[in-house]
């Protein structure tokens, strides 16, 4: 930061500051140097949606009235202030995306669950009750909004064990004709390069579970969302070099605008 010599220039900036929080989050895609991640206090917002990351593959959606929660796992203190949700997504039966702990304390008795059969499967009688179950190629509508069931799976050899084809669910959201995104546990698949009208994706990079982050640039400029946000970005080694991401995804296509939020907040 710019030193401030002034007192009065250290108010007005600082005011400015707190009226440009959104502003600055869809600015910082412009620069060419990916700053670190800051702390949220509000929802990213990307006109239709608000966007809530709580940690790595876990996040809250508000799409107008309706509120989805994504992999929840952390318990309920993890969404602590959160309004409680219309629907649950859950991709997969790892237990970064699925804890049943988690389920039982954030869900009431009017939350829809949409899981894969592999996840049904593990669950409680008392969350079964409320599971929709969508496996890969499904699709159905919930508060207008609708819900497909896409693949996600590993193609490198030496990870074809993590994610095998048709356990887990990534998912595309519609209304109103803008579409969300969510990649899930996957690989730079067909299945992802072939998607169409993408506004907002969702995009995994980490080893060695999922793919690299060139891998996961190029699949990016296949199929051209108009926003991407990388998450689900901790692997064995640490965080994943998601400025690289962002500079592959920005040097291919510049209309892709790359968007970090603070997956990592305890990091």
């Amino acid at each position: 930061m710019k030193r401030i010599f002034l007192l009065t220039l250290t108010v007005l900036f600082f005011t400015g500051c707190n009226n440009s929080e959104k502003k600055k989050t869809k600015e910082a895609s412009l620069t060419a140097e990916v700053e670190q991640p800051e702390t949220m206090d509000e929802p990213a917002s990307e006109d239709f949606i608000d966007i809530t990351p709580i940690e790595h593959a876990t996040m809250v959606l508000q799409w107008d009235d309706t509120v989805l929660y994504v992999d929840p796992v952390g318990g309920a203190e993890a969404f602590k202030g959160q309004p409680e949700p219309n629907m649950i997504l859950v991709t997969d039966i790892h237990g970064d995306h699925l804890n049943i702990e988690t389920l039982q304390a954030v869900a009431t008795e009017n939350t829809i669950l949409i899981a894969p059969q592999a996840v049904h499967d593990k669950l409680p009688k008392t969350l079964q009750d409320n599971v929709q179950v969508m496996n890969n190629g499904e699709s159905a509508i919930h508060s207008d909004i609708a819900i497909e069931a896409m693949p996600m799976y590993n193609l490198r050899e030496e990870a074809l064990k993590f994610h095998e084809k048709g356990r887990g669910n990534g998912y595309i959201l519609e209304k109103d004709n803008q579409r969300v995104y969510i990649s899930g546990d996957t690989e730079d698949i067909p299945e992802m390069r072939n998607l169409t009208d993408i506004d907002i994706a969702f995009v995994c990079m980490n080893l060695p579970y999922t793919m690299p982050v060139d891998k996961a640039a190029e699949a990016v400029l296949a199929f051209k969302p108009n926003v991407v946000y990388p998450y689900h970005f901790r692997g064995t080694e640490g965080l994943s070099d998601v400025s690289k991401f962002k500079d592959l995804v920005n040097k291919g296509d510049t209309s892709i605008t790359v968007n970090q939020l603070d997956w990592y907040p305890k990091q």
